[in-house]
């Protein structure tokens, strides 16, 4: 147990470091100005209209670093900065949050199954770990067995759907990361040194996802270890 504790713990800090480098990414690319002078909202819709996308909206949403493509009403939300703001980081961002929508366009298929496991994670990841101690709390006086074995397995198998989720999340993420720079080099939409930025900055974001999808990982075999290991 201690060895699953230190291991939560070089994944929280980890994720940590990462989470904090990438602020830094993209405050160093924020200060990036882009030759063309284009905001990231008119990034974001001029890459939409070269893939003959014409049914996705571009809106701003508050907060910062909240950039995401919600495929449920078609809109590319960007945050404040990135929507207002003419720099390589909000270009790589823009760009990044449309190839989203053109996966959506297109059917990519690990996006489609991403998007059929959305509300099933979104109401099981709340109650897994909860049903799984429940279940070992319930079991503890029947040697792992009976009813509360059941409730502790029900909630591992939330758990499993959790971790497939967060594996799913990588070839999209990675996808839709290499979708946008490819675009912004092949239409010339930045330079050189802003490309550089871009791909740094997509690089770092892509890293949250992996350390997120470890830990969901490395919980799940543990709680696998404390119901199944245990069982006589």
């Amino acid at each position: 147990m201690i060895g699953f504790y230190i291991l939560i713990g070089v994944i929280s800090l980890v994720s940590w470091i990462i989470s904090n480098t990438l602020k830094k990414k993209f405050d160093k690319y924020s200060k990036v100005s882009l030759r063309n002078g284009m905001s990231g909202a008119e990034i974001a819709e001029k890459m939409l209209a070269d893939h003959g996308i014409f049914d996705v909206k571009v809106i701003s949403t508050p907060g910062r670093l909240t950039d995401h493509y919600n495929p449920v009403d078609k809109t590319v939300n960007l945050s404040e900065a990135v929507y207002n703001q003419r720099n390589a980081a909000a270009a790589a961002v823009a760009a990044h949050e449309v190839g989203h929508a053109v996966q959506h366009a297109q059917a990519y298929e690990w996006l489609t199954m991403r998007s059929k496991l959305v509300p099933i994670v979104s109401v099981s990841s709340q109650f897994s770990q909860w049903l799984v101690i429940g279940g070992l709390i319930l079991g503890a006086g029947a040697g792992q067995t009976g009813f509360g074995f059941t409730i502790a397995v029900i909630g591992l198998i939330f758990m499993a759907l959790a971790t497939a989720f967060s594996f799913i999340t990588l070839p999209v993420e990675y996808d839709a990361s290499n979708r946008a720079l490819a675009w912004l080099k092949n239409k010339n939409m930045v330079s050189q040194q802003e490309l550089e930025g871009s791909t740094d900055a997509l690089k770092w974001a892509a890293r949250t996802y992996l350390v997120a999808a470890i830990g969901s990982l490395a919980m799940l075999l543990y709680w696998a270890l404390q119901v199944l290991g245990n069982r006589d």
